[in-house]
């Protein structure tokens, strides 16, 4: 049989990772996918640089384009990255009735509704394992694995640099601004690593798995999006002392009220398996009515295990190249027409439990009435830590810490109680809060 042919739109480091595993391993791939699959040709703007890595027999092109109008491609792999000429090349590539392949996740994660369903009114496919979660096949899991399953909640560790420098942390007890240097000297951070320690990143990939998990359109603009920048090495200290290790999260979790879809430091306990994933690894855990519990752990970026993930979907292409439309996987889980239109909910009506510090003035009566606050709210307690002051303000005053666990509340009520906390005359310094997740 014909080998299905293959065009690359960007020779970087997941784009030569990809040609490299599919030369080594074209054997074992072709057995999988029943024929063989090529990379033909290949788009980037060092056409040298290219030429030198897939060798005499690929042709390489400066203009994307050539491939997309090339008849003789069947799929076109999309590695530029960002939400500009990528974006035109994918919709030019369905228009031209080429299936795709894409690591993209920004690009899927803002204009995901508009491509799939260019998708589905051509009848071609739209993959995107390598989008989320590197070489772990948490798109497989969730579109089809798990297809028995209402699923609850889906919460993971997505991006490898904000993990890489959180574990760094607590390691060495360093702070946050000191680490990142460390990171960005290693590799692991961006020099502009604003999308990975803002969060972006992780929400990206958090809006994929929302939408696959329970059957809702892409809705990145509806993510609450928070990152590390503010976290410090006493934070970290603190959590471990009550049993907890602080990580960036992306959650998604059904609810009665809606779809919550929000990324933020969280404190994990410690005997969680998902705690003690450290490094740049990746780690996500689902959870579904029938299965229970399920976790997901490997590498969630690099040169050969993303190509891993796009290689996957090249297969499951090439399986399915012939098959009626109809008849395949859908996009996001769900048959098209039975998408559902469940809300996203405001971070506000979202029930957690929290982690507070509060530097106070080391004198009678605070702890009583910084309890008192949250009694009055309804909100209950579930650990208090108070240190031995450490510090002496200008004006002479002792000062301490104060670390009040508390139990699940409405994140609205709560920022209501910590404005009234943060008025008393007696909190020195603007309080931390951070977001408790049991993950049970």
């Amino acid at each position: 049989m014909k080998p299905i042919q293959v065009g690359l739109l960007g020779m970087g480091t997941v784009g030569s990772g990809t040609f490299n595993v599919l030369q080594r391993n074209q054997e074992e791939i072709k057995r999988r996918a029943g024929r063989a699959i090529e990379i033909s040709m290949v788009a980037d703007l060092d056409v040298a640089k290219a030429q030198a890595l897939c060798g005499s027999h690929v042709k390489v092109v400066s203009d994307a384009r050539q491939i997309i109008a090339n008849p003789d491609i069947d799929i076109v792999v999309e590695l530029i990255g960002g939400y500009g000429i990528a974006k035109a090349l994918v919709l030019e590539a369905i228009a031209a009735g080429k299936h795709v392949v894409t690591a993209n996740k920004a690009l899927l994660a803002v204009h995901g509704t508009e491509i799939f369903a260019a998708a589905h009114a051509k009848g071609v496919m739209v993959a995107f394992e390598a989008a989320v979660a590197g070489g772990i096949p948490i798109i497989k899991a969730l579109r089809e694995g798990l297809t028995a399953n209402r699923i609850q909640w889906v919460a993971g560790i997505i991006n490898g640099t904000t993990n890489f420098i959180l574990s760094e942390m607590r390691e060495k007890g360093l702070d946050f601004d000191v680490v990142l240097k460390e990171a960005q000297r290693l590799g692991y951070a961006e020099t502009d690593p604003t999308f990975d320690i803002e969060g972006v990143d992780a929400a990206h990939k958090a809006t994929l798995m929302s939408a696959l998990a329970f059957g809702i359109p892409v809705q990145f603009d509806k993510a609450y999006i928070e990152g590390i920048t503010k976290l410090g090495a006493a934070d970290i200290r603190y959590a471990e002392q009550l049993g907890y290790r602080i990580k960036l999260l992306g959650i998604t979790k059904r609810t009665d009220a809606g779809i919550e879809l929000r990324v933020h430091p969280s404190l994990v306990p410690t005997q969680r398996l998902i705690a003690n994933v450290e490094g740049a690894m990746n780690a996500v855990m689902v959870q579904g009515d029938a299965v229970g519990t399920t976790l997901y752990y490997g590498k969630g970026a690099g040169s050969e295990p993303t190509a891993s993930a796009v290689i996957a979907d090249l297969v499951d292409i090439t399986r399915l190249h012939t098959a009626d439309p109809l008849s395949r996987v859908p996009h996001l889980a769900f048959q098209p027409n039975a998408m559902s239109n469940l809300k996203i909910l405001p971070m506000s009506d979202v029930i957690t439990s929290y982690y507070l510090r509060l530097r106070v003035a080391d004198e009678a009566g605070v702890l009583a009435k910084l309890t008192g606050l949250l009694a009055e709210a309804n909100i209950s307690i579930d650990a208090v830590l108070q240190r031995e002051a450490d510090q002496v303000s200008q004006a002479g005053e002792n000062q301490t810490d104060v670390i009040i666990l508390t139990h699940d509340t409405v994140e609205g009520k709560m920022n209501e109680v910590l404005a009234q906390m943060q008025a008393l005359p007696t909190v020195m310094a603007p309080i931390t809060k951070i977001r408790k997740e049991e993950l049970n």
